[in-house]
C-alpha cells in the first residue's frame, strides 16, 4: 500500500508551475501552523518575472508566498491553481 504523503524534503526544489504551464519558481520552505500542523504557505525560490507580478503575499524578507490551498497536485512539479493566487 503506497503512502500518499509528501515528505517535506521531497518538495523543497520542485518547480511550482500553473496548470496552464507557466513557471512561477521553485519551492523553498513550507509555513505552517504549528499548533495544527496545516500547511498554509509555499515559499518561493527563484522566481519569474511572471510570478513577480501576481501581487502575491510576501514574507518580511521579501520572500513571495503560494498559498497551499492552491496547490492542485503534487509530483514531478508542484501545481498550482492561478485563479487561487489571484
Amino acid at each position: 500500500m503506497q503512502s500518499n504523503k509528501n515528505p517535506f524534503n521531497t518538495l523543497v526544489g520542485k518547480m511550482i508551475v500553473t496548470k496552464e504551464g507557466k513557471r512561477l519558481g521553485f519551492v523553498k520552505d513550507i509555513i505552517f501552523e504549528t499548533k495544527s500542523g496545516e500547511l498554509i504557505n509555499v515559499v518561493v525560490k527563484d522566481s519569474t518575472s511572471y510570478t513577480k507580478n501576481l501581487n502575491l503575499e510576501r514574507t518580511p524578507s521579501n520572500e513571495l508566498l503560494i498559498p497551499y490551498s492552491a496547490i492542485i497536485a503534487i509530483g514531478d512539479f508542484v501545481i498550482v491553481s492561478e485563479e487561487d493566487l489571484i
